[in-house]
């Protein structure tokens, strides 16, 4: 009777390492997937800013030469959207924070779902997209649009906003890019800490109004870390959002305003 039953226990075990092996290496390799597919869309549509060689290396500039974008932002990438429009015409933007594996495609769609497990090729994945909230205008013309990521456990797409929370890690990156196919912008990041999911924070402003004031200062007061930069209530500003697992239904969150800059 007692080797009966260590049989069973020996196979039921068996089956549990098996099944939780399994597990684990349908999780890698579907990470691994995702991975390279953004990889791909990098390769293929983003021209990366080459690294700098040093001053003494580098020859002089001319004195009357006038001073280009790529001079001014030696770090800024060029998308290209022509090529990645045709591929998905719901690919509305880009966002880049040089240093970190921030490095995607933005994407939208009629509702906030559809790229919650798609990639930018509206294939199936468990990374889905980096999307903007479907109550806000295509083109980053609000007050404030709400861009949503996957907290990735390999630490990609928007798993890395709650770094922010660390000032010194804000020291490092007090700034993203946003591209678009009409306009580059400097995200100049003002804000970083923890919410609950549908809080106050979670506000799509379609235009400059009076409640626009009072939510920038609430916003920068719940903020890890300080910053300087100024928040006029006429100007744009992104909310960068991720789940958090610090309690349940928390959020990363992480505030910028857009400067144009080309």
């Amino acid at each position: 009777m007692k080797r009966i039953i260590f049989r069973i226990v020996f196979i039921v075990a068996l089956f549990v390492f098996v099944g939780a092996a399994s597990y684990i290496a349908y999780t890698y390799i579907g990470y691994k997937k995702d991975a390279d597919t953004y990889q791909e869309a990098v390769s293929e549509y983003v021209k990366e800013p080459e690294k700098a060689v040093s001053e003494i290396a580098a020859p002089a500039q001319p004195a009357e030469e006038e001073e280009t974008f790529s001079d001014r932002y030696p770090d800024s990438i060029e998308v290209d959207f022509d090529s990645l429009q045709e591929l998905n015409p719901d690919i509305i933007g880009w966002i880049y924070c040089p240093d970190t594996v921030i490095n995607y495609p933005i994407l939208k769609a009629d509702d906030n779902d559809y790229y919650l497990h798609r990639n930018y090729k509206k294939e199936s994945s468990a990374a889905g997209s980096i999307f903007v909230e479907c109550a806000n205008r295509d083109g980053f013309v609000d007050s404030n649009t709400i861009i949503y990521g996957h907290h990735m456990k390999d630490g990609s797409m928007f798993a890395s906003l709650s770094k922010w929370q660390n000032a010194e890690y804000y020291e490092e990156h007090p700034y993203m890019y946003l591209y678009t196919p009409e306009e580059t912008f400097m995200i100049e990041l003002f804000s970083a800490y923890t919410t609950a999911a549908g809080s106050d924070s979670y506000f799509a402003v379609l235009s400059p109004c009076e409640e626009m004031d009072s939510y920038l200062g609430r916003v920068k007061s719940k903020s890890a870390f300080t910053s300087e930069v100024s928040l006029p209530g006429d100007e744009r500003y992104v909310m960068l959002s991720t789940c958090a697992y610090v309690f349940e239904n928390a959020r990363s969150v992480l505030h910028g305003k857009l400067v144009p800059i080309h």
